[in-house]
């Protein structure tokens, strides 16, 4: 054959070769001066002509002693490289050499005698770690120096049989690649061995535990070998059972015993540094998977059995003590744990309603309940807002609990709210800029929208408006309207249309006076006294008991001018002088001076009498002046007993008896030309409040009453539990079942309705 000495030519020259047999490749590229047909080309023959190029028939053969040489070759290299010792050859030379046995079918032998190689090598290792003498750190730090060699190793052999690797490993699913065998066998023959895994996982327990008691360990260390086991895939059923059932005995015991010898701040710290320990931990050298049981394990043993407890131990102090960051990492802790954010929502709930309920029930503390109140409010806002991050649950249970308590004490809440925007709203009330007034006033009505009885409320803020408008002592008009529209905004127009119309009396007045000064002016005695007068609508005011008392002519003559000028005016209206409003500026005459008292009128008619003598008896005053026996008692007492003595009582004491005397007070002296002693006006008398609390309890008889008939006539027939249920409904103030059962006997009495004769809980509307 024309080919043959060719192919024996190509044979001498690669079995020559350094590298044993080169590419297939080769081969077929060197037989390349074959033309169809098998005759020869001509060197640069025709261009006409057409080459095509065909592999050999027959593959070349290996020389026998071929495998047998390479694997020798090889072998004595991965020798080398487990005994850490120079390889003869070059890295190169090798894995050509591996690539030519492949390529001629000696993948699975070369497969197997390389798994054996490393069997036997790594089968050696295991004796190293059966020395007794050895210590855990020690122990730790051989085998991890082992397991680095070992995949130092391995790099280095895959790095040389890659091919293998990449060709007849891939293709067989069923065997492990070089990487994953060298993994396999140090698990089989090393880590799996009893001894040698118990005295490595002891030993990592003990560094983790000596790191958990505070004491410096090699964390590196530590990374590598749980590195080890989670590259073996050992990790979880030998380390990570055994260190979460340590974590457990630990932090349970750490629990208890902490519990009951630190306070809670110092606890709540605690928890949450072991807390970042752990993470850390998971970070530096634990596996990700670990995160999610170590982290609940730990707050399942330093919280969640303990949450009731520190609640109980330190929650309530806490508050008390206004510890902000603390109540802030509290919130957070508990919030990680399922059930602590609803346990801590109910002693929130708890402690509002205690402490709330302490400011409100006690009589002792009514003169500053509800500065109290608005502190307390600002206090539990504050720690919302900071430690509950607005958190709605907290903010709803809050407003809840502000309810409940507030209404424990019917009615008083109300009364002294009313009293306490008095306070702010009157003139002398240095306190406040009107920003700060109007912040203020917000607050106040934060207060005052929990509170059931706002009819109490309008009682009480209307008759103390009432004293503000007429005895001038309103701070702000501006402010008065202010408020007048928040209570607008919050209760509806029905609720302030009677205080609107007591500003628009004010002003109405105002312009009546101006007229009244012209005709004044026009009548031939006007008179050395400066009248003004307030014209109030009877429906929109308090009711006034009228006092008759005996003015002197001047006033008597100047009220009978001042009818007459009205009533000219507005026929067919009626004037009732009242009396206990009127207010007057006296001019008096010391040795010091001149001075102006600014005095009710009560004040007024006793100061006057003593124009008349030096020395006055009570019951002379009583007779002449004619005011009412306890209303008496308090006008002398602001006048002899107050900051501005104008009369001097014998004998001396507080409080005014049937059988003292005054006399004026000539030596009088006062820093002051104009000195107010009608404070007393401002003044709310015990009769007062009485009489107001009773007018709001009549006015809700009345209000019930109207609700029973138009609920009725609307029905015709009607049960009694639904009826009242109706009624709780449409009424805006706390009522009780039994108060409503008198207003339908009342009504059934006043023929409004009957009752069924068979069934006496049903009701019909009579017509």
């Amino acid at each position: 054959m024309a080919g043959e000495p060719q192919k024996k030519q190509h044979l001498s020259a690669l079995v020559g070769h350094t590298n044993g047999l080169t590419k297939p490749t080769c081969l077929a590229a060197a037989a390349g001066g074959r033309t169809e047909g098998g005759g020869r080309a001509a060197g640069g023959g025709a261009a006409s002509k057409k080459l095509v190029i065909k592999n050999f028939r027959e593959r070349p053969a290996l020389p026998d002693s071929y495998t047998q040489d390479t694997w020798k070759k090889l072998h004595e290299a991965v020798r080398a490289i487990q005994s850490s010792t120079s390889i003869k050859y070059n890295l190169e030379e090798l894995y050509q050499a591996v690539e030519n046995v492949c390529s001629y079918n000696a993948s699975p032998t070369l497969y197997k005698q390389l798994r054996q190689v490393c069997e036997d090598h790594v089968k050696a290792q295991i004796l190293q770690f059966r020395e007794d003498s050895l210590d855990s750190l020690l122990f730790l730090k051989k085998i991890n120096k082992c397991w680095q060699d070992h995949c130092r190793q391995m790099i280095m052999i895959r790095s040389i049989f890659l091919f293998l690797d990449r060709t007849y490993v891939l293709q067989n699913s069923m065997l492990p690649s070089i990487w994953d065998m060298g993994l396999e066998l140090f698990r089989n023959h090393v880590i799996s061995d009893k001894l040698v895994q118990n005295k490595t996982i002891d030993g990592i327990l003990l560094l983790i535990g000596q790191e958990r008691n505070g004491e410096a360990v090699d964390r590196s260390l530590l990374r590598s070998l749980l590195s080890m086991l989670s590259d073996l895939q050992v990790y979880k059923d030998s380390f990570e059972q055994r260190f979460l059932e340590d974590t457990h005995r630990l932090y349970t015991a750490e629990g208890q015993r902490l519990m009951q010898e630190r306070e809670v701040p110092e606890y709540l710290h605690h928890v949450n540094k072991r807390l970042e320990e752990e993470a850390d931990r998971v970070v530096t050298y634990l596996d990700h998977s670990t995160q999610k049981p170590l982290v609940a394990c730990v707050e399942r043993q330093l919280l969640g059995e303990h949450l009731a407890a520190v609640l109980q131990k330190g929650f309530d102090n806490l508050i008390n003590e206004n510890r902000i960051a603390d109540l802030t990492l509290l919130c957070q802790l508990f919030s990680r744990v399922k059930g602590g954010q609803q346990l801590l929502l109910q002693s929130w709930g708890e402690y509002i309603k205690n402490f709330g309920t302490a400011i409100v029930i006690n009589p002792e503390k009514d003169k500053d309940m509800v500065q109290e109140l608005l502190d307390f409010k600002d206090k539990m806002d504050h720690i919302i807002e900071v430690c509950f991050q607005k958190n709605e649950k907290f903010i709803n249970l809050m407003k809840e609990s502000f309810e409940t308590f507030i209404n424990k004490r019917p009615n008083k809440p109300a009364e002294l709210i009313a009293k306490h925007v008095d306070s702010k709203l009157r003139a002398g009330n240095k306190e406040a800029t009107d920003e700060e007034l109007e912040r203020i006033l917000d607050k106040i009505m934060i207060i005052f929208r929990f509170i059931h009885g706002k009819d109490v409320f309008e009682a009480f803020y209307k008759k103390d408006l009432a004293k503000r408008l007429l005895v001038g002592k309103s701070a702000s008009v501006d402010a008065e309207k202010s408020m007048l529209s928040k209570l607008k905004h919050e209760c509806g127009a029905a609720f302030t249309s009677k205080l609107e119309g007591m500003f628009k009396d004010m002003e109405l007045s105002k312009d009546i006076m101006v007229h009244f000064k012209q005709y004044m002016q026009n009548q031939s005695d006007p008179g050395n006294i400066d009248l003004t007068v307030n014209i109030l609508t009877m429906g929109y005011w308090p009711t006034y008991t009228p006092m008759d008392v005996l003015l002197p002519p001047e006033m008597v003559k100047l009220q009978e001018v001042f009818k007459t000028f009205y009533l000219g005016k507005h026929s067919g209206r009626k004037l009732q002088w009242q009396t206990s409003l009127g207010h007057a500026v006296l001019k008096a005459e010391f040795k010091e001076g001149k001075k102006e008292f600014q005095v009710s009128l009560f004040q007024t008619l006793v100061l006057l009498m003593f124009n008349e003598g030096d020395e006055f008896g009570f019951e002379e005053i009583k007779m002449a002046t004619g005011i009412e026996d306890s209303e008496l008692r308090r006008t002398l007492q602001s006048l002899a007993c107050g900051k501005a003595r104008v009369l001097n009582k014998s004998p001396k004491g507080k409080d005014i008896e049937d059988g003292d005397k005054f006399t004026f007070s000539g030596d009088f002296k006062h820093k002051l030309f104009r000195i107010k002693i009608n404070q007393i006006q401002m003044k709310e008398t015990v009769e007062e409040q009485v009489s107001t609390t009773e007018r709001v309890f009549q006015d809700r008889q009345y209000q019930i009453d109207a609700a029973i008939v138009r609920i009725m006539k609307m029905r015709k027939t009607l049960g009694h539990n639904l009826l009242v249920s109706e009624l709780y409904n449409q009424l805006k103030f706390p009522v009780k079942p039994g108060d409503l059962k008198k207003r339908v006997e009342s009504l059934i009495d006043r023929d409004y309705m009957e009752r069924e004769k068979d069934n006496p809980n049903q009701y019909h509307y009579v017509a």
